[in-house]
């Protein structure tokens, strides 16, 4: 018997009909992989290409001396002010504190999260700083100088984990949009402060960003399995 002839139409039916199911179940997991992982791991790459190769990047010191241009007496009180509150007066004492408040709240998977995240992305930092060895920026005294490596940032690196840890874990509340919000203001001024203060090139800045994204992304990830936060904390909540 001759064969039927194979409609192109319904063959295109049925693989858009594959297509969509499949994005209707792996669309999120698709979507915090490229945004969460792999843009900003590209962005690291080369960011930590030129840095290890000793090449400056046209960016830096122009912004560099732009942000010293417009230092005022007020602005040092500002940035002084989120430089603190973006390591050993706010993002140090807040991580410990999340930590502690899930785990005693006996949000375990939550608190597994969150300590990994935060610890994990202190212990990169450090490594990350020791392995390039990136001589801090120097050209101006800076009011609050640094005596260690400078790429990439943990300030920024430090402040944007706690800020996707937060976002993640009040993802399924109402105070997302608070989270959001406030978190929108916090890490930029966190990162501009030391801009400003000269004690990080901008290149730094987007590294500490960049490798916080990977970490903290992947993290995620592994101990909800990729699932939206509204589903992932909701499946872990039933099961506590």
């Amino acid at each position: 018997m001759p064969k039927r002839p194979v409609d192109p139409n319904s063959a295109l039916r049925e693989e858009a009909r594959v297509g969509a199911s499949f994005l209707r179940r792996h669309g999120w997991r698709l979507l915090l992989l490229f945004a969460g992982v792999l843009l900003p791991l590209w962005l690291f790459v080369e960011l930590a290409d030129e840095v290890h190769a000793s090449q400056a990047l046209m960016f830096d010191e122009p912004i560099l001396l732009f942000a010293h241009e417009i230092a005022r007496s007020g602005f040092d009180h500002v940035f002084l002010l989120f430089s603190a509150l973006g390591y050993q007066y706010g993002v140090v004492p807040i991580d410990i504190i999340l930590v502690l408040v899930l785990a005693v709240r006996r949000r375990f998977p939550e608190s597994v999260f969150a300590a990994a995240a935060l610890g994990g992305s202190a212990l990169l930092n450090i490594a990350t700083k020791q392995f390039f060895a990136r001589e801090r920026p120097s050209l101006w005294e800076s009011i609050a100088p640094e005596s260690n490596y400078s790429f990439p940032s943990g300030h920024a690196m430090g402040s944007m984990t706690l800020a996707l840890v937060l976002i993640l874990l009040a993802w399924p509340t109402r105070w997302r949009r608070w989270v959001v919000a406030a978190m929108a203001v916090f890490v930029p001024m966190v990162g501009l402060s030391r801009i400003y203060l000269g004690v990080h090139y901008p290149s730094d800045i987007l590294a500490g960003w960049s490798a916080a994204a990977v970490w903290t992304v992947g993290v995620y990830s592994l101990v909800f399995r990729g699932l939206p936060p509204w589903k992932a904390l909701a499946n872990k909540s039933r099961t506590h």
